[in-house]
């Protein structure tokens, strides 16, 4: 009898001083702006990290060649709420489109000029005990100085 894994979802959130549909877009379609392009599933040297904003679109890093590597797909389009992705990276850090973490993103006004902005990265148990609790700690570990980095962004590019 095989036994259930449970591998505890990465919460992490930050407050930026934004409003609510820039912190949207700056997460989502400005994402090239602040994701750090060194840190790539693909072989190649990246030009560019892009999401589609919609459902069905995909995360993309975009080579110096031109190339394209799909790291996720979003399931879940509800401007400028939330959305939710699945992460199809495996635990080497390999893009593998049978990968099924998932990533949910919220956003949350908190007034006018403020956004609070919530992310879950969770079912880990779907890439296996090992690879999935791999995953988890990698994860835990990057979220918080990429997460800072979008807060950055959002904020320097609203004046």
């Amino acid at each position: 009898m095989s036994e259930i894994v449970s591998i505890t979802p990465v919460l992490k959130q930050v407050n930026v001083r934004v409003p609510i549909v820039h912190a949207f877009e700056v997460f989502t379609s400005g994402l090239t702006r602040w994701w750090p392009h060194t840190h790539g599933v693909g072989k190649k040297p990246i030009r560019a990290v892009l999401m589609e904003p919609r459902l069905g679109g995909r995360w993309l890093e975009i080579a110096e060649d031109g190339t394209e590597t799909p790291v996720a797909t979003i399931t879940l389009w509800e401007p400028p709420h939330r959305f939710v992705m699945l992460w199809q990276v495996n635990a080497q850090w390999q893009p593998d489109a049978t990968m099924r973490s998932e990533v949910d993103v919220r956003f949350i006004a908190e007034g006018a000029e403020a956004t609070r902005v919530e992310l879950t990265h969770h079912k880990f148990e779907t890439m296996g005990a090992e690879a999935g609790a791999s995953m988890r700690r990698d994860v835990d570990g990057g979220w918080p100085g990429l997460m800072q980095r979008f807060v950055e962004e959002a904020e320097r590019s609203q004046t």
